[in-house]
């Protein structure tokens, strides 16, 4: 069992020299490259997560935008809508109006008519009147005429 510890002792001592220049290396290495490796990743990730940070509140903050412009928007639409529907209705008052104006001068312009017909009527009435009694004379002058020389005719 000794000769096995001794070649154990006399490898240990053998390793000895790589083992201690591992760990050297392993310092080295941590204190170069990994720490700084570290230090990028952790920058790294540092910056991913405010940018991720900063992109989710510019998104809320657009998506607060967005809505505030929707609603804008929205009452911009309605306002048109009320300025519109004013238009209209002011627009179909002024029709109204104009209709009511245009009845009542063609009422007017029927009154008068119906007045100077009427009037004219009458005045055809009195010359129907004295014509016809013009040719009412006439005609008893020509049957009364022609009665005398039909009984002057029969004396002679």
């Amino acid at each position: 069992m000794g000769h096995i510890f001794s070649q154990l002792g006399h490898l240990f001592l053998q390793a000895l020299p790589t083992t201690v220049l591992v760990f050297i290396l392993m310092f080295i290495l941590d204190r170069i490259f990994f720490r700084r490796v570290s230090e990028v990743l952790k920058e790294r990730e540092a910056r991913t997560s405010g940018a991720l940070e900063r992109a989710r509140e510019q998104a809320a903050l657009a998506e607060t935008r967005a809505r505030e412009y929707e609603a804008t928007f929205q009452a911009v639409r309605q306002e048109l809508y009320r300025h519109r529907e004013a238009e209209r209705k002011r627009t179909l008052a002024e029709r109204d109006a104009a209709l009511e104006m245009a009845r009542k001068v063609a009422e007017s312009h029927l009154l008068k008519a119906r007045t100077e017909l009427a009037a004219e009527v009458e005045k055809a009435k009195v010359e129907l009147n004295v014509t016809c009694q013009t040719l009412a004379s006439q005609i008893a002058d020509a049957l009364v005429g022609n009665g005398l020389s039909s009984e002057s005719g029969r004396v002679n």
